[in-house]
């Protein structure tokens, strides 16, 4: 069954070409849009096929001779969950893509960059060896920085331009980090690199290949305070790809990435500990306060994933901490549990909001809080699945974000009576109750000012979003609302393993 994992990279980038050629076919240029998302589907069966499958890896190459040069895919654990959260919230994107993008030309365009993007998010998921995971965090920049300006207006152009000089800095980085690791260990696999660290120690090489790892990674996952690109770059874009953007590429090519350097390569150490830590809490509070002042309703969103993803980052570090300082193992697992739980509702929610903004700029013409109103009578559907999103990424019972929210807390509040710096864990714990709720304060604005109050001037003109875009939040709202309970009650099958990726080569 190993041949599933090259389809999951060879399939989304093999339609994407494919599609670029039957655009210029007069007779089946209008099948691309069912061919890309036909493409999605099948990658999404594929990864729930693979979830119930033993861990597998793939080889291409000279890895059997002994070369360092080659292709490994890895999929284990952590690696299942992921690919089933990218094909998923893929699949949910461009269905809803399919009526919202109608109003852009060259729609073949927008497929094509689609699936580059999607397949090279699931090559990252899977790649085993570090110069592959800079190439295909490589490939999905790129198609997103093309997918940023989409539009061609002035503040979309301004928003790729400012993404794609940040974001090569970023990668830039990564390739140094990479290349000095490889110049020390002779190898680019990371099993292998991380062997031939434990034998060379944390000299100053070391620490300087992991200070540009670590900050080029954290550049692409927006953490604070190297988020200045994603406030202009998410609400620039078509909001299927804010939705990508948001909900999976900072994960995949910056947060997971993230976590894979610093457990599986480097090893989790206190220092590496304390930089996730602060990334994650400066992360979570200025982006809170950012987007507490917000009223463009796609910026709010954009601040709000900042903030999101410090929770991620900061259960990491605390679980990096344990490990590094000998605490409970059994803690350090719930803090991963917690931070891949919230990683796949905030897929989910955050995915659900920055569509529902896309409907509602759609439909009403504005992004401004304050000119909207009274949405609940003119899109009903709409409206409640932007409800559903909200409550859940407020952390409001029983949405799925109140329950991977719980668990971080609660992972921290038991890190602090098993660690050796309690006083750290409980500060980190009231930090994120506290971030928990100015979440709250800022989506009761939204709901105040966009769904409720008195209907706007040109209200009575605003309809409801096509089908497809409605279905498309539907099933994100209905993972919102079901997602929490079910993923708890799964836990040991689910994430379980992830952990076991993660710490299963420290024991």
């Amino acid at each position: 069954m190993e041949i599933l994992l090259p389809l999951l990279v060879a399939l989304p980038l093999g339609v994407a070409f494919g599609i670029v050629i039957l655009a210029h076919v007069p007779a089946l240029r209008r099948a691309t849009g069912v061919l890309a998302a036909a493409a999605v589907l099948a990658n999404l069966v594929i990864a729930v096929r693979i979830f119930n499958l033993p861990s597998m890896a793939f080889h291409v190459g000279g890895w059997g001779g002994g070369k360092t040069l080659g292709i490994e895919l890895v999929c284990d654990g952590l690696a299942k969950v992921m690919l089933v959260t990218v094909n998923f919230i893929a699949f949910v994107a461009i269905v809803f893509a399919g009526p919202y993008m109608r109003r852009f030309t060259k729609l073949w365009l927008f497929q094509s960059l689609f699936l580059l993007m999607t397949g090279a998010m699931n090559a990252v998921v899977l790649a085993g060896d570090l110069f592959n995971l800079f190439v295909f965090i490589e490939v999905a920049a790129i198609a997103s920085y093309a997918l940023v300006a989409f539009g061609t207006e002035a503040e979309e152009l301004e928003a790729a331009f400012k993404y794609l000089v940040l974001g090569t800095v970023g990668s830039a980085f990564i390739l140094l980090g990479v290349a000095i690791l490889y110049s020390l260990t002779g190898q680019l696999n990371m099993a292998k690199v991380a062997q031939g660290l434990t034998v060379i120690g944390s000299g100053p090489a070391v620490l300087l290949a992991a200070a540009a790892l670590i900050g080029g990674l954290a550049l692409k996952a927006a953490m604070v305070p190297f988020h200045a690109w994603l406030p202009d770059a998410h609400p620039s874009a078509p909001a299927p790809i804010s939705a990508m953007l948001s909900g999976l590429l900072i994960k995949t090519s910056g947060i997971y990435a993230l976590a894979r350097i610093v457990f599986n390569v480097l090893g989790p150490t206190t220092q590496y500990a304390y930089i996730l830590i602060i990334l994650g809490a400066a992360s979570m509070v200025i982006g809170m306060f950012l987007a507490l002042g917000q009223w463009d309703f796609k910026r709010l969103l954009a601040y709000s994933s900042i903030s999101q993803a410090g929770y991620i980052v900061l259960a990491l570090g605390a679980a990096a901490y344990l490990v590094a300082t000998g605490g409970e193992t059994w803690v350090a697992k719930l803090c991963l549990f917690g931070a891949f739980f919230h990683l796949f509702n905030h897929a989910a929610f955050k995915s659900l909001l920055f569509l529902s903004s896309g409907a509602i700029e759609q439909q009403a013409g504005t992004r401004q809080l304050r000119e909207m109103g009274g949405l609940v009578r003119t899109m009903p559907v709409t409206s409640f699945c932007c409800r559903v999103g909200a409550l859940s990424i407020s952390g409001v019972p029983p949405f799925s974000g109140f329950f991977s929210k719980l668990v971080i807390i609660i992972s921290l509040a038991l890190a602090a009576r098993t660690s050796d710096n309690p006083a750290l864990m409980y500060t980190l714990c009231a930090i994120a109750v506290g971030v928990a709720v100015g979440t709250l304060l800022m989506y009761i604005k939204v709901q105040r000012y966009a769904l409720e109050g008195p209907q706007a001037a040109a209200g009575a003109e605003v309809k409801e979003a096509p089908v497809l875009m409605c279905a498309a939040l539907v099933i994100l709202a209905i993972v919102c609302l079901g997602a929490g309970v079910a993923l708890l009650g799964f836990r040991e099958y689910i994430f379980d393993p992830v952990s076991g990726a993660l710490l299963g080569a420290l024991r």
